[in-house]
């Protein structure tokens, strides 16, 4: 987007984050942001029993997406959740690290700053801010994760090198995100199968408002949607808890049960942005290429809450609801 001053943090260039380890399991009766503990050097795996602490234009449709082999049962898989994404993820990710945690789900996080889905793929010419140890199907293969939870905004032109600078907004923008969103979901699969582990359910995050495009939020959920649909997976709608009661982008909205009574109310409103910038959610300053966000934030933790409400219903569906 062009508004850099506003949204610069979420298409910051590569910061390779701490590697979070598989955390241990608490209860899922109190909420938080998290701490996912001491950090580690890029890719390699910190690992820590802390349970952490409070704290354009409208795409037409594109062929519909191939379906792929039918993702394991829950029970047949690890209750093991990878985390991959851009800056909303950095953002996000010691929080819904605590949140799942909470649930008995063991965790880690590989998200970095900038990227979009074919910064994560495998074999793709040309650069790409995701070194190799850290695409998606090395840390399938590797982690052998249940669950992998994809929070993509839509990086596009400006910001990462691996989308051969395809103009945010156009068709050729959508159709190539389309295709990204199936290779990535194949090569998923793909490594799942090499290693001989069952085959991860992917949870694709849908995006909330966007304050300067809206068309591009209605664009980039439905692919994420039909290619769920298509391969069997989930979607975490994230965007009906951190928008206004129209759907539309609002910076505070009326604060719900949890907030009035976890202190993230002031005056009977929630923040769910700072005034100066209108596309993350964490109510402290933000950093050249994004962190992890150090204060409690209402948008932070309902996102939280609806991915992992969406990730323990897939693990315990006797319990949380049907697949």
């Amino acid at each position: 987007m062009r508004h850099r001053r506003w949204v610069w943090p979420l298409f910051a260039g590569l910061l390779l984050v701490t590697a979070v380890g598989w955390g241990a399991a608490v209860s899922v009766s109190d909420g938080g942001a998290g701490d996912d503990g001491a950090s580690a050097e890029p890719g390699q795996v910190q690992w820590s029993d802390k349970p952490g602490k409070a704290a354009g234009a409208k795409p037409t449709r594109s062929a519909a997406p191939t379906p792929t082999a039918t993702a394991p049962k829950a029970p047949d898989v690890p209750h093991r959740v990878l985390y991959l994404g851009d800056s909303l993820a950095m953002e996000t990710q010691n929080e819904l690290g605590s949140w799942l945690r909470r649930t008995g789900a063991a965790y880690r996080s590989e998200p970095v700053g900038g990227t979009t889905l074919c910064d994560y793929i495998q074999g793709r010419k040309g650069d790409s801010l995701v070194k190799a140890r850290q695409k998606a199907a090395a840390l399938v293969a590797s982690e052998k994760p249940g669950v992998v939870v994809m929070q993509f905004w839509g990086n596009a032109w400006g910001y990462t090198p691996c989308m051969d600078n395809i103009k945010w907004g156009t068709q050729e923008y959508y159709d190539r995100y389309a295709a990204d969103a199936r290779a990535l979901t194949e090569q998923i699969e793909d490594a799942a199968k090499e290693a001989g582990t069952p085959r991860p359910r992917i949870v694709w995050v849908l995006q909330p408002p966007d304050a300067l495009n809206p068309a591009r939020t209605d664009g980039v959920n439905d692919i994420y949607r039909r290619q769920a649909k298509a391969a069997r997976d989930l979607t975490a709608d994230v965007g009906k808890r951190l928008g206004g009661p129209d759907g539309k982008w609002a910076e505070q909205v009326d604060c719900d049960a949890y907030e009035q009574s976890h202190g993230l109310c002031k005056n009977g409103r929630a923040a769910l942005h700072r005034s100066d910038d209108p596309q993350h959610f964490c109510l402290a300053k933000p950093v050249e290429g994004g962190r992890p966000c150090p204060v409690d934030s209402p948008g932070i933790t309902r996102y939280s809450r609806v991915v992992t409400a969406t990730v323990d219903g897939y693990f315990k569906p006797s319990s949380s609801g049907s697949r």
